[in-house]
């Protein structure tokens, strides 16, 4: 039960990026406010300049999509993950926080965790003449087989020197390796937890 009596009726909000971790804005709730969060799924604080309810986004169209809300160990905090649609920040950054160096970064993680979805999506929900069940179709070793040419033009460009061509081949690599975690019941975030324990030695 959260304790609203502690800081006169509000609670703070620390609200963050659910795919990249960014801390994103601190903002603060009534339980009327966090009642429409709830129920609405889109952050809704108490301003205290306004004296009323404010949906983030209600003039902007920069909305805060709730994915989840838990409460601190003294129950007088919360941790709001969502996913923002636009900058949060209303002087047009991504972050309240001035964090706008991983702005470009935590856009790219977006579009990986969203492109990975994509792609199981397509393992359990074929789309025909999608490219992605084409792989799926021909099994493990057809993917594995694209994982490994993609790889070797990769390097062909980047002991070249040619740096335009070696994106493209950098982003087939990518694909075909998230294919190829899909295929194989593996997800990205179990190569980032090897990755993060071998970082922590």
């Amino acid at each position: 039960m959260l304790d609203f009596d502690k800081m006169g009726g509000l609670v703070p909000a620390v609200i963050q990026d659910n795919i990249t971790g960014q801390v994103l804005m601190l903002g603060y709730m009534d339980q009327e406010a966090l009642q429409k969060t709830q129920e609405e799924k889109l952050v809704t604080f108490f301003s205290r300049t306004k004296n009323r309810l404010w949906t983030k986004g209600e003039t902007s169209g920069n909305t805060l999509e709730v994915i989840s809300i838990t409460s601190d160990c003294d129950n007088d905090t919360l941790l709001i993950k969502v996913k923002p649609n636009g900058p949060t920040c209303h002087t047009g950054a991504t972050s309240c926080f001035g964090e706008e160096e991983s702005a470009d970064r935590a856009t790219g993680i977006r579009f990986l965790a969203q492109l990975e979805n994509v792609i199981q999506q397509r393992k359990g929900n074929p789309v025909e003449g999608s490219y992605t069940n084409f792989l799926f179709d021909k099994g493990i070793n057809k993917i594995a087989q694209k994982v490994g040419e993609e790889a070797v033009e990769t390097v062909i460009d980047a002991v070249a020197g040619k740096l335009e061509t070696m994106k493209g081949e950098a982003a087939d690599l990518l694909y075909h390796l998230l294919v190829l975690l899909a295929a194989s019941g593996l997800e990205l975030k179990d190569v980032v937890a090897v990755l993060q324990e071998r970082h922590q030695k």
